[in-house]
C-alpha cells in the first residue's frame, strides 16, 4: 500500500529538579505522580509495540534534569515508598461504607500494584528508554541540562546548557542525540547555529513559528543558511487531543482529573459534563472506557489521514504531520491516554499512514527549502510573554545578573577539575530553569516557584563569593575549606549531572580540555 504521507509523534518529558526540594503537596509528589501514572504506562505501551516488531514509532524528548531524577538513588527509593503508600491508601478506602468508593479502592489497588511491579522490574528508567532506542523503536531527543528558556540567554549560556545536557544524556543513553527538544519550543534567530556547533541536526518549534513567516508545517525546513532542520507542530491535528478549549480527554466517560476525593486523594468521577459540580459528577466506570478510546483513536487517525491527503494535494507529493505533546498528558492528566496512544500507533499504518521519527523524516527527505524564522514559542500568545512578561520581570533581571557573573567562569581550564566551579554550574543551570517563570506567570504553585528561583540564585552567589575570596587568597587554607564545605553541602541536594565538568561548557574550552581523551569517552555509559 502506498503511503498517504508521514506522521511523527513527539513526546516531551520534563519536570524540574524536585528531588530534595519538598515532598507534598509540591515537590517530589509531582515527580512520583508523573512517574507512576505516565512514564511507566507509556513505556509499557511502547514495549508492547516493540514486541509486535514495530519500529520508528515515536520521538521521545527526555530532558536531562528529568532523566537525572528517574535514575537517582534518592528518588528511586522515594518512589518505591510512594507506591507503597498508594497501595495503603487504597486499602484504607476499601473499608468505606460507600460501595462506589469501595469499587474505586479495588481499582486503585490494582493500579498501584501494577506500577509497583513495573518499578521493581525497570528500576532506573534510562535503561528502559535506551533499550527502546537501541531497538529502533524510538528516537531520543536531547535538550539543555535544566530546561532553560534559551531565547533569553546569551550564546555562551545557551551553549553551556546544551553541552551539559547532551553530555549527560549521552552517558545515560549510550549515544549522543542529534535531535533537540527546544525548551518551550522557544526560538530566536541564531540558535540554529549554536545547535549546529553542538552537533544538533534537527529541533522542534511550534506551528505558528512557521506560519507567521509563511512556511507550512507539512515538512521540515532548514533554518537560515544552516543545515539544521526545524520541525513544526501541526496544531490542527495536535489540538484534537489537547486543546485550549476541548479535546478528547473532555469526553464525559473519561476520568475527571479535577474531581478529587479529598480523604483518599483518588479521582472517583468521570467528566460527566462541564457544567457539573464535582459532587454531582457520575462515578468513573473503567468498563465503559475501551469503546470510547477506540472511537477517539479512529477519529484521530481519520483526521491525520485527511490532513495528509490535503497536504499531498497542496504540496504535490506526500508530506508530514507532526503532533507534539507533554508525555505527562498520557496517563497523568488524561488517565486513558496510554490506551489511546497504543491504538493510534497500531491503526495509523492500517490507514495508509507511515509512522516515523523526526530523524526518519530527515532521512527520507521530507524537507523543503530553507526558511528564516522569527522569535516564537509554544506558550501563551506563541511569543515570550510567559518567560519575559511583567509578572516575571524581576526573575529576568536576576537571571541576567547571574549570567554576567557566571560567564567569566565558563571554560576556565585548570590542570584539574574544580568541584566548586562544577557546582556553580549546577546551581546556575537550576536557577535558569524555565519552569519558575512559567509557574509564576500561570499562577501555578507560584510561591514554590519563586522560592526555588530565589534559593538557587542565593546558593549560586553564596558559593561564588567564597570561590572568589579563596582565589584572591590562595594561601588561605580556611577559605579553601569553606569553599569545599559549601560545595559538598550543596551537591547533596542539588546534585544532578554528576559527570558535569565546568571546563567543557564552551566549544573551544572542551576542545582544549579534552585533547587526548580517548574517542567515545564522553559517551561511555556510567
Amino acid at each position: 500500500m502506498s503511503s498517504k504521507g508521514t506522521f511523527c509523534l513527539v513526546l516531551h518529558s520534563h519536570l524540574p529538579w524536585l528531588a530534595h526540594h519538598g515532598r507534598w503537596p509540591v515537590g517530589e509528589e509531582w515527580l512520583y505522580q508523573a512517574w507512576g501514572s505516565s512514564y511507566l504506562p507509556v513505556l509499557d505501551v511502547l514495549d508492547q509495540l516493540a514486541d509486535e516488531g514495530r519500529t520508528d514509532l515515536v520521538t521521545v524528548g527526555l530532558t536531562p534534569v528529568l532523566a537525572a531524577q528517574l535514575d537517582d538513588v534518592h528518588t528511586l527509593r522515594g518512589f518505591h515508598t510512594w507506591l507503597g503508600f498508594w497501595q495503603a491508601r487504597s486499602q484504607d478506602l476499601a473499608a468505606n461504607p460507600d460501595p462506589g468508593l469501595r469499587s474505586l479502592a479495588g481499582y486503585e489497588f490494582q493500579q498501584a500494584t501494577g506500577a509497583l511491579a513495573a518499578h521493581e522490574r525497570r528500576g532506573a528508567l534510562s535503561g528502559s528508554f535506551r533499550r527502546l532506542a537501541d531497538a529502533g523503536v524510538i528516537e531520543m531527543l536531547g535538550g539543555p541540562a535544566a530546561h532553560a528558556f534559551q531565547p533569553l540567554l546569551t550564546d555562551e549560556l545557551v551553549t553551556a546548557g546544551l553541552l551539559a545536557g547532551l553530555d549527560d544524556s549521552a552517558l545515560r543513553l549510550g549515544r549522543r542525540a542529534t535531535g533537540l527538544w527546544a525548551p518551550e519550543c522557544g526560538y530566536r534567530p541564531g540558535l540554529e547555529q549554536l545547535y549546529a556547533d553542538a552537533g544538533v541536526g534537527h529541533f522542534m518549534v511550534d506551528g505558528p513559528t512557521f506560519l507567521h513567516v509563511g512556511a507550512q508545517t507539512w515538512s521540515g525546513r532548514p533554518v537560515s543558511d544552516s543545515q539544521v532542520v526545524a520541525f513544526a507542530r501541526d496544531l490542527e491535528v495536535s489540538y484534537r487531543v489537547w486543546s485550549p478549549r476541548r479535546g478528547y480527554p473532555s469526553d464525559p466517560h473519561y476520568r475527571d482529573f479535577h474531581a478529587v476525593h479529598h480523604d483518599s486523594g483518588f479521582r472517583p468521577a468521570r467528566v460527566t459534563s462541564f457544567h457539573s459540580e464535582a459532587h454531582e459528577k457520575a462515578p468513573y466506570d473503567p468498563a465503559q472506557v475501551p469503546a470510547i478510546v477506540e472511537r477517539d483513536a479512529r477519529d484521530f487517525v481519520a483526521r491525520v489521514a485527511d490532513r495528509l491527503d490535503l497536504i499531498a494535494q497542496a504540496r504535490g507529493r506526500p508530506g508530514l504531520v507532526v503532533a507534539a505533546y507533554d508525555t505527562e498528558l498520557f496517563g497523568h492528566w488524561w488517565h486513558e491516554g496510554p490506551q489511546w496512544l497504543g491504538r493510534v500507533l497500531r491503526l495509523l499504518p492500517e490507514a495508509g499512514v507511515r509512522v516515523d521519527t523526526l530523524a526518519g523524516a530527515v532521512a527520507r527527505g521530507i524537507v523543503d527549502e530553507p526558511v528564516e524564522l522569527e522569535p516564537g514559542s509554544w506558550g501563551s500568545g506563541k511569543d515570550w510573554r510567559v518567560w519575559a512578561g511583567v509578572a516575571v520581570a524581576e526573575l529576568v533581571a536576576d537571571n541576567e545578573r547571574l549570567a554576567r557573573r557566571w560567564r567569566p567562569l565558563l571554560g576556565i581550564s585548570a590542570g584539574h577539575r574544580l568541584l566548586a566551579h562544577d557546582q556553580l554550574a549546577r546551581e546556575a543551570l537550576l536557577a535558569l530553569s524555565s519552569d519558575w517563570a512559567f509557574m509564576i506567570s500561570k499562577d501555578s504553585a507560584a510561591a514554590y516557584a519563586q522560592a526555588r528561583h530565589d534559593l538557587h540564585h542565593r546558593r549560586f552567589h553564596q558559593l561564588a563569593d567564597l570561590v572568589e575570596a579563596a582565589e584572591a587568597a590562595p594561601a588561605d587554607r580556611g577559605a579553601r575549606e569553606r569553599v569545599a564545605d559549601l560545595t559538598d553541602r550543596l551537591r547533596r541536594t542539588d546534585g544532578p549531572f554528576a559527570a558535569l565538568d565546568s571546563r567543557t561548557l564552551t566549544i573551544q574550552a572542551r576542545t582544549d580540555v579534552l585533547a587526548g581523551v580517548p574517542a567515545g569517552a564522553l559517551t561511555t555509559r556510567r
